[in-house]
């Protein structure tokens, strides 16, 4: 078992390079969202460019500006794959 999902008390931990790229995915997302509904940046390095650039490595699609909202959903597609590939571990 590479990657795994371990859940318990203390919280949750994203365990290997798999697990470790779907919480990542899963930060972007959100960031896509917010930039999406309130042109909101998360934070510096992640402008609106760099966040569709990103997208586009986990979709392979291509994103023009002002489709973060279409990038966001995407990206929620290869999530799913991803969660439901990873065992999940319960302490």
């Amino acid at each position: 078992m590479e990657s795994y999902i371990q859940t318990g008390k203390g919280g949750t931990a994203f365990v290997g390079p798999d697990a470790t790229a779907m919480f990542a995915a899963i930060a972007l997302k959100h960031g896509l969202q917010i930039y999406a509904k309130f042109k909101m940046v998360p934070n510096r390095n992640w402008t609106p460019a760099a966040m569709l650039k990103a997208a586009s490595g986990y979709t392979g699609k291509a994103y023009k500006r002002g489709q973060h909202a279409r990038a966001a959903a995407d990206v929620q597609i290869w999530i799913d794959a991803m969660r439901a590939a990873l065992p999940v571990v319960e302490c």
